[in-house]
């Protein structure tokens, strides 16, 4: 057999490279971009589009604030003349109990005592400005001093030590002055 009859038998080493591929490959390879192709495309964009847009409901800037904390009346605080400051609100933080000093400036002490028939809650802080004072003094079972930074633009949370007041412990004194300037 010469090689015309090779390549029309289908035999021989060029029929390997030249054969034509069946109907079935054919079939799996890409289709050109044509009319279904397009529109399968445009329908999946339009889909993700869809889902996209959907899930913009649940997107953090589609979130209401937090509603600000209600005061509460925990502790009975008078200040140092006898009379209860307005200026000094107190809120719960989980299980803390947040006494807000903001309102305050200067030198001045406040007392506090739990109310007639409760207990001292689990925990206690101070939320102040910071540069509002210089330092807080806490006194109960032990004393305690917290100096308040300068720098910073929101207000900041003190936790007191555990060891500041104990069940049995009938008041805290809170004073609070400006810093020392050292000379």
């Amino acid at each position: 057999m010469n090689l015309a009859n090779h390549a029309k038998a289908g035999t021989g080493p060029r029929a390997l490279q030249a054969a034509p591929a069946p109907r079935a490959a054919l079939a799996l390879q890409a289709a050109p971009a044509g009319g279904w192709v397009r529109r399968a495309g445009l329908g999946m964009g339009l889909l993700g589009l869809l889902v996209f847009v959907s899930g913009c409901g649940h997107m953090p800037w589609h979130r209401k604030p937090p509603p600000p904390p209600q005061p509460v009346n925990e502790l009975t605080i008078t200040s140092g003349e006898g009379a209860a400051p307005a200026s000094v609100l107190q809120y719960w933080k989980r299980n803390t109990l947040v006494v807000d000093l903001q309102g305050l400036s200067g030198t001045g002490s406040v007392v506090m005592k739990p109310r007639e028939g409760t207990t001292w809650p689990v925990r206690v802080a101070f939320r102040v400005m910071p540069g509002q004072f210089g330092i807080l003094t806490v006194r109960g079972e032990q004393r305690m001093l917290i100096p308040i930074t300068a720098q910073g633009s929101k207000p900041v949370d003190l936790e007191l030590s555990p060891y500041v007041y104990t069940t049995k412990t009938p008041q805290l004194e809170v004073k609070w002055e400006p810093a020392t300037v050292a000379q």
